[in-house]
């Protein structure tokens, strides 16, 4: 019996940066990846300002809207709710094999780097955490406060990886689409994943 690949998680929180997290969600599926997706109440709002879709609230809704929205095939999306406890994501003995957090607000953060979970998406971090799974935090925000920092320490130090959605400039990008595929490859990169999407360096 062959094995299905568990999905990787996606949570989309309410940082500026809906297009990063857009993108990723685009490429994954492209790709053939399946997902678990958690998108916040202020993630939705984000969504709703940076970019042009206009998504339903409910998590079975929105799983469906996605799913033609970006051309997937039926059940490799897949959307909870934040308070949806019974997720597959809640639990150790169905952890996925990693999990990307974009944008991460500072909130969301801090909840993760204090081992808080008041819903589906903290609790889904500390999960990946504790099974020894990779987690990828892109934070959103700048200036970064001293308490911003100290959390990314303490994360940093347990292993997650924190990536600032920084995109470089030595591959001349004409468009913002550019710069936001060059951090997706970056992430991408974190996840093991094959991609193409921005110009190596050298």
């Amino acid at each position: 019996m062959i094995k299905k690949p568990a999905p990787l998680a996606l949570a989309i929180t309410g940082a500026s940066g809906a297009p990063y997290a857009l993108r990723l969600l685009e490429v994954l599926l492209q790709l053939g990846e399946p997902v678990d997706l958690m998108i916040s109440e202020p993630g939705q709002i984000v969504l709703g300002m940076e970019s042009e879709l206009k998504l339903p609230g409910r998590p079975a809704e929105l799983g469906r809207a996605l799913t033609l929205h970006f051309g997937a095939r039926e059940g490799q999306l897949r959307v909870f709710g934040k308070q949806q406890w019974t997720a597959p994501l809640a639990s150790g003995s169905s952890a996925p094999p990693a999990m990307v957090v974009c944008p991460c607000t500072m909130g969301t953060l801090a909840s993760i780097a204090s081992g808080v979970c008041n819903n589906l998406i903290d609790r889904a971090a500390d999960v990946v955490i504790k099974e020894g799974r990779k987690l990828v935090l892109v934070p959103r925000e700048t200036p970064f406060s001293a308490v911003h920092l100290e959390n990314m320490l303490k994360l940093a130090r347990l292993g997650v990886v924190i990536l600032p959605p920084n995109p470089g400039f030595y591959h001349q990008p004409t468009r913002v689409s550019d710069l936001v595929d060059f951090v997706v490859s970056r992430i991408l990169d974190q996840l093991g994943i094959d991609n193409d999407l921005s110009p190596r360096w050298g």
